[in-house]
């Protein structure tokens, strides 16, 4: 395909071969032209195949035929005229289904319909394509996809385009799907400005014989985005349009919770203003009392991970340690919980839970702002095992669905606590993306979704591709640099060491 005939993200999806390809796009930027040139060479080429095209609308279903031939001109594929059938919707008696068909000499045809035809099971030669454009609209998309699989089992071909039409339609649920990898179909997106990007607005000026500037294009943009208010957002972003409702349903969650401790320490004026040695052993005393009591709930025999949200007094700080199962099932066998404790304690506890964690594998940090200090300390200790992420609306699109699809599966157990409920219940669609939004979550004013946040750190942990460590002690003493002193001392604490846990000063 000559590359100044379309623009880049029309190639990139031309480009991707992929059995079954989705993509999520704003309005008019020529997605379905891109697609009508490919499916040309497609059906014209002597190793191609016939292609389907299927849409809501006789005009859209029109155009795309159209296109085709305009194509197929230019091309000089060997194409006939554009033939035109009516028949009766079977589903609908009072609706006609227009059906569009342009031959070509290599045998092959472009077929496009303007609604979902019965007879669509029958088809999926070697080599087929199907198109859905503006899936979303469709009647039955569930139902169609269920039919059109079976074309990519001969070496067929399914291309999904479409805006969106709402949160709950089924276009959404199967591009939330595919994020949360039920499916390992082929995701694209572009939006307005990434449209823009690639040049958009140039081809528009140049197709209209205009000069294109940069303000102009800039007030072009702005035009649109008003004409299509108060929809802008689905109809130009690829955001659903959505209600206000929480992301995980409340008895999604309690079902998932098991018996297991929320260990939590609340750092007073006094404790935080105390020398840090003083703070350190005051800390060991609570490792050794509250947290070592729950490293008897580990499974010595599964790797595990860990995810850490870190707030230094306005939020809490969670530690969120998961088992990763024979059967790839998720289990939070504790959360520990810090509420204004300095960043050398909040080091000492997660060391002290990572160190312990058997076959342990990754641990993911919340690193924006002040966790900067936490993500690299953990990184000086652990090496390539940790990623100190900035929980950008990239990090949330591309893993929460993952995390709310462990919730829908049975894949996940946390404790049972009503303040991880809420935290879990206070994941938001912000602008399509599920989040925690800004600003407080509880009626306290005191946390901020912690501890789902640090779950879904500890669920894209337990993916990471590393393999454990595990270390048990042989008895032996080792030398180690004791905190707050500049000199070597003898100890049997530190990373690796199973015995010996009777006061973790060492941590």
């Amino acid at each position: 395909m000559d590359s100044s005939l379309l623009l880049d993200y029309q190639l990139r999806w031309i480009h991707d071969y992929s059995p079954v390809k989705i993509i999520e796009k704003s309005r008019r930027i020529g997605l379905s032209y891109g697609e009508a040139a490919d499916s040309v060479l497609h059906a014209a080429a002597a190793d191609g195949g016939n292609v389907y095209y299927i849409s809501f609308d006789k005009e859209m279903t029109q155009g795309f035929i159209s296109d085709c031939a305009d194509w197929a001109k230019r091309f000089e594929a060997g194409a006939g005229a554009i033939g035109e059938e009516v028949f009766p919707d079977p589903k609908n008696p009072d609706k006609s289904i227009c059906k569009f068909t342009l031959d070509f000499a290599s045998g092959k045809e472009i077929h496009a319909f303007s609604s979902n035809p019965r007879n669509l099971r029958s088809k999926g030669r070697p080599k087929d394509r199907l198109v859905i454009d503006e899936a979303a609209f469709v009647d039955d998309l569930a139902e169609l996809l269920k039919a059109a699989m079976a074309m990519t089992m001969w070496g067929g071909q399914i291309h999904i385009i479409s805006t969106h039409n709402g949160e709950e339609n089924p276009f959404n649920e199967l591009i939330n799907d595919i994020r949360a990898g039920r499916y390992d179909y082929s995701l694209h997106r572009v939006t307005l400005d990434d449209a823009l990007a690639d040049g958009l607005y140039r081809r528009i000026c140049q197709v209209s014989e205009q000069a294109w500037t940069p303000e102009k294009e800039a007030a072009w943009r702005e035009s649109l985005v008003k004409r299509y208010r108060p929809n802008e957002d689905e109809e130009l972003f690829c955001v659903p349009a959505f209600g206000g409702g929480a992301y995980l349903a409340r008895v999604l969650i309690e079902a998932c919770m098991i018996d297991a401790p929320l260990l939590r320490f609340s750092g007073d004026r006094q404790f935080n203003e105390a020398p840090e040695p003083q703070r350190r052993r005051i800390m060991a005393d609570w490792i050794g009392d509250e947290l070592v009591p729950a490293f008897a709930l580990l499974n010595k025999g599964h790797r595990h991970a860990c995810g850490m949200d870190f707030a230094r007094k306005g939020d809490m700080s969670d530690i969120v340690p998961m088992e990763i199962g024979e059967k790839l099932n998720r289990r939070v066998p504790f959360i520990v919980e810090m509420h204004n404790v300095p960043h050398k304690q909040q080091e000492q506890v997660l060391f002290a839970v990572c160190d312990t964690l058997p076959r342990f594998g990754a641990l993911a940090i919340d690193a924006g702002g002040n966790g900067s200090y936490i993500g690299e300390a953990a990184v000086d200790r652990y090496g390539s095992r940790v990623e100190a992420l900035q929980l950008t609306e990239a990090f949330y699109r591309e893993n929460m669905p993952r995390y709310k699809a462990l919730f829908e599966d049975r894949l996940i157990s946390l404790p049972m606590h009503d303040d991880v409920v809420e935290d879990h219940r206070a994941i938001r669609l912000v602008r399509g993306v599920p989040r925690v939004p800004e600003g407080k979550t509880d009626k306290k004013g005191q946390r901020h979704g912690d501890s789902a946040v640090a779950g879904c750190l500890a669920y894209y942990a337990s993916r990471m591709d590393v393999g454990p460590i595990d270390f048990q002690s042989i008895g032996g003493r080792r030398a180690v640099i004791d905190a707050g002193e500049n000199e070597l001392a003898l100890t049997d604490r530190g990373f690796g060491t199973v015995s010996g846990l009777a006061d973790f000063e060492g941590y």
